[in-house]
């Protein structure tokens, strides 16, 4: 008990410094720039202390088994360069799949067989300074789910936020957001970077209710906490408002409130979301005109484009992942609505061709390397289970200016259901498909399929069932596939909580039919059916 009250305050201190002062354009542009300058050199600090020196860490014993040094990669980066070191690494073997990095399955090469958890992939570098400073300092942690909220992270991340906002002529707009509470961190992480950089939100709907029951008494604590504290900062965050997605009218009245006053808002959500806004805005005749859009969790769309256009909004979408923070920045003078510059500052990409098991066509799958020393994880060579278009070129807009000419764009996943932003991967979903439903509802592995799609602009995940196997109650079916994905072991870490979500939206369907097959006529487990070019993000 005594620790947690010095962790608080200890956090509590850190708040003060973080919200009390506010990041100007000029000290965001001298930050990126000096992260940029630096990464090389980032990049093998947090290597040697991260990875070398720490005796638990997966890619220590990886390397150490193929028999890389930390010199070694010190020589190739000075000849190559951060991607040059890593293709090396690549091709040496040093690369960790999305349910190894997960903990859901062992390391395994040959004379190797290492047992990893997802938190032994955790930055070492935060947990000493978490120990060392009773815990909590700069890193708050949640258990279970163990959510890292870094206020240095946030604080780097911020300066993206100011410069891409300030292109847009955004900073003034009234804010809000429509993104679930704790322990889905987004939401929270969003409201502390805005406030970061002097706005703040107005709103904050939420899909997901804010509970005093004990499961959730930690994130109700720390909710409250966090929100009390902003206020005695004078930086006060607004308290969340239950919002379900079948209430999207009521962050369409808000929306639609603005406009009528002649101060379009600014609205943090994710592309599902932001969709049904606009949809309930048609509907009802509500006027949202000129809102702006910062959305991510699902593939931006040409179909969810249309519509947001059509209310006369505007959309941009960063590029995130919950374990490496900002992955990708919007591209604020792009042509296309989904494009975004790598954060090459914090992290860098490999890309290799997959043939994934949901598709036929080979794609340029990313590998995903932190460079920064706040990362919530350390990601060497991880495959993020994503795919794109990369290239480079010079946009005009800021972050080209400041040396981000790398781009990203039509990043789809091909190892994971993304619907709603929440997200389940691959190994989840074939224990469904090969054990789970063939045990309580009969037939084979081959006689069920998890499908995604899109219809109307939001994303749809339909579990085929072969009419072999006879007459099944489609609605117990359904229930099962979520308290599967809702209970341990796939429950922890906030698990429970997108189950939930795909209920509320009744995201899952049952349909049947044959499974699809591929051109090789196989049957698997996941079949995406591609959406368009479009991000998925968070």
């Amino acid at each position: 008990m005594m620790s947690q009250i010095r962790m608080g305050l200890r956090f509590g201190k850190d708040l003060g410094g973080f919200l009390s002062h506010p990041l100007t354009a000029d000290e965001s542009r001298r930050q990126l720039v000096h992260q940029l300058r630096s990464r090389e050199d980032s990049f093998l600090h947090v290597l040697r202390h991260g990875v070398y020196e720490y005796a638990r860490s997966p890619y220590r014993a990886l390397l150490s088994h193929i028999g890389i040094e930390h010199g070694d990669i010190a020589a190739w980066v000075r000849e190559s360069g951060v991607e040059g070191a890593l293709a090396r690494l690549y091709e040496a073997g040093v690369t960790v799949t999305l349910d190894e990095f997960k903990g859901r399955q062992p390391i395994r090469r040959r004379g190797l067989d290492l047992a990893v958890r997802a938190r032994d992939f955790d930055n070492p570098l935060l947990v000493a300074d978490y120990e060392t400073r009773t815990g909590g300092s700069r890193a708050v942690r949640g258990v279970g789910k163990r959510l890292i909220i870094d206020l240095n992270l946030l604080a780097h991340e911020a300066a993206y936020d100011v410069l891409f906002l300030s292109a847009l002529d955004a900073l003034k707009r009234p804010m809000g957001i429509w993104r679930p509470v704790p322990p889905a961190g987004a939401g929270m992480k969003i409201l502390l970077r805005h406030a970061r950089i002097g706005m703040q939100a107005e709103r904050w709907f939420s899909q997901s209710e804010l509970k005093r029951s004990v499961p959730n008494l930690r994130y109700y604590v720390f909710t409250r906490f966090v929100i009390a504290l902003s206020a005695l900062y004078g930086r006060a965050l607004p308290a969340p408002e239950y919002t379900p997605l079948d209430q999207a009218v009521k962050v369409a009245r808000w929306l639609a409130q603005k406009t009528r006053t002649g101060a379009p808002a600014y609205l943090e959500a994710n592309a599902g979301a932001a969709v049904r806004v606009c949809v309930a805005a048609a509907e009802h005749g509500l006027d949202i005109g000129n809102t702006l859009f910062r959305i991510g969790g699902e593939p931006f769309t040409d179909a969810r484009a249309r519509i947001i256009g059509a209310a006369g909004a505007r959309a941009f979408c960063h590029y995130n992942m919950g374990e490496a923070g900002r992955l990708g920045v919007a591209c604020s003078a792009s042509e296309d609505h989904d494009d975004v510059h790598v954060a090459l500052d914090k992290i860098a990409f490999l890309q290799r061709e997959r043939r994934p098991a949901s598709g036929v066509e080979p794609i340029g799958a990313l590998f995903c390397s932190t460079l920064h020393p706040a990362a919530p994880k350390l990601m060497l060579n991880v495959e993020v289970g994503d795919y794109g278009v990369v290239s480079e070129r010079a946009c005009g807009c800021p972050f080209g200016a400041l040396g981000f000419t790398q781009h990203l764009r039509a990043i789809r996943s091909y190892e994971k259901l993304t619907s709603e932003g929440m997200q389940f991967t691959g190994s989840e979903v074939l224990r469904l498909v090969e054990e789970v439903l063939p045990g309580r509802f009969g037939g084979h592995p081959t006689d069920y399929q998890f499908v995604e799609e899109e219809e109307d602009g939001l994303s749809r995940v339909s579990l085929v069932v072969s009419p072999r196997i006879g007459a099944v109650d489609e609605l117990q079916v359904v229930a099962t596939v979520l308290e599967v994905l809702g209970s341990p072991p796939h429950g922890s870490g906030g698990h429970w909580l997108m189950a939930e979500y795909w209920k509320g939206a009744r995201t899952l369907r049952v349909v049947r039919r044959e499974p699809y097959l591929t051109a090789a006529a196989k049957i698997l487990p996941l079949h995406v059916i591609r959406l368009g070019d479009g991000p998925t993000t968070s």
